[in-house]
């Protein structure tokens, strides 16, 4: 799995909205600052993020950008969905509609145990876990190796 940058910058901004204040809004502009988030892509990044009902755009003198639902509710991987598509493709196509051609055919049981897996850790990490620092014990047990850190 590649993040890519969108997906950082997305969570990044969430982590702030749920850290901010009696629920209150913020601008594009004070989060792109806070986090050094480029302002033209951040608000492709908002957008997406609206789109998929975890944020809610707020006009006005006070306005901005607020959690359109509680912060214990949004996972990782529902961030990743709205502003990247599916965890996991290949070559653009969802693993179970991959077609491959006799012994090429045992690649597609790896890609969807990847995607599994992928979803295990990505789907029980919450943005209010992000926010408080308090990741489940599954996935502070999975960094516990020195395998884990290593780049392989």
């Amino acid at each position: 799995m590649r993040v890519t940058t969108k997906s950082d910058y997305a969570l990044r901004a969430l982590i702030e909205l749920a850290n901010e204040a009696d629920d209150r809004a913020v601008t594009a502009d004070e989060l792109g600052r806070r986090q050094d988030i480029p302002h033209n892509f951040l608000q492709t990044i908002l957008g997406d993020l609206r789109k998929a009902d975890i944020l809610i755009a707020q006009r006005g003198q006070s306005g901005g950008w607020r959690l359109a639902k509680p912060a214990e509710t949004v996972t990782i991987a529902d961030v990743i969905r709205a502003v990247d598509g599916p965890l996991v493709s290949v070559y653009g196509v969802r693993p179970e509609s991959v077609s491959y051609n006799g012994r090429a055919e045992v690649l597609k049981p790896v890609w969807i145990a990847a995607r599994d897996a992928l979803r295990e850790v990505l789907e029980s990490v919450t943005i209010d876990q992000l926010a408080s620092g308090d990741l489940p014990d599954e996935v502070r047990r999975r960094t516990e190796s020195d395998d884990a850190w290593r780049s392989h």
